[in-house]
């Protein structure tokens, strides 16, 4: 039985842990050959011997996407080694500062918005790029619960994540007759080392996250990948400009 995303070329930033590494091996698993991308060479390379000892087929591009220069190398390098690129899952991020909005200072302000927001956006352009030469294509942006709802201590994080959800519809709307789909993942809470790094900062903060959580659990980064997944495939055909939740419940409440 063919996978979900069988033959298609699949782009993953932030590939080297959590969330995108998760996503990369449900690609490679579901019959994508994969570019895994991060500014971390170490882990991106893990990721990638990880697909290929499972059989898979990927590479390793080394980029920071809140450089232009960067992302359009990572555009080229997938386009020379694989043809083209039918999926993309923007996905690089950091987490918030945790302080309150008035403690931000400009350059902590900056850090996030430049890679959360600005990283997704010029990711977004390069692949347009591609995909509108090629005829078709899939975009999936990491998004969150903190780009639907406000989050104390979390103010650049919730204006960038935000702003993600209205670049996905704005896209989504410019490109709805070009055979080419836009969305978002909104997780909730997710068990990841970013996530983990975040919550040792700040003492109590897990406790308060999980009580928001309906489910009272963390999500595996496996149950996120699996809604990029569907995303990409062709059984979301009819799906674009969705800001797809996967919270466990949290923003229904």
């Amino acid at each position: 039985m063919a996978g979900r995303v069988e033959g298609k070329v699949a782009l993953v930033t932030g590939g080297g842990s959590g969330i995108g590494r998760a996503t990369a091996l449900a690609f490679a698993r579901e019959g994508a050959r994969l570019v895994v991308v991060d500014v971390n060479a170490e882990p991106g390379r893990e990721t990638v011997d990880q697909i290929e000892t499972a059989g898979g087929q990927a590479e390793f591009v080394r980029a920071d996407v809140s450089r232009a220069t960067d992302v359009q190398a990572m555009i080229d390098q997938a386009v020379a080694s694989f043809g083209r690129i039918d999926c993309a899952f923007n996905n690089a991020g950091i987490g918030s500062t945790g302080v309150p909005l008035h403690e931000e200072t400009e350059a902590e302000y900056d850090l996030v918005l430049s890679i959360n927001l600005r990283g997704v956006w010029l990711c977004m352009k390069a692949e347009i790029d591609q995909m509108l030469k090629q005829g078709s294509g899939a975009i999936v942006n990491t998004a969150s619960v903190a780009g639907l709802i406000g989050l104390r201590g979390s103010g650049s994080y919730v204006a960038a994540k935000h702003g993600v959800v209205g670049l996905t519809r704005t896209a989504a709307l410019e490109l709805a007759q070009s055979n080419i789909r836009v969305n978002a993942v909104c997780p909730g809470l997710v068990r990841t080392p970013l996530v983990g790094r975040g919550i040792a900062r700040m003492p109590g903060r897990e406790a308060m996250l999980l009580a928001n959580e309906p489910i009272g659990r963390y999500a595996e980064p496996s149950e996120i990948a699996e809604a990029v997944i569907w995303l990409c495939s062709d059984a979301a055909s009819f799906v674009t400009g969705h800001p797809m939740v996967v919270d466990g419940g949290w923003v229904a409440q």
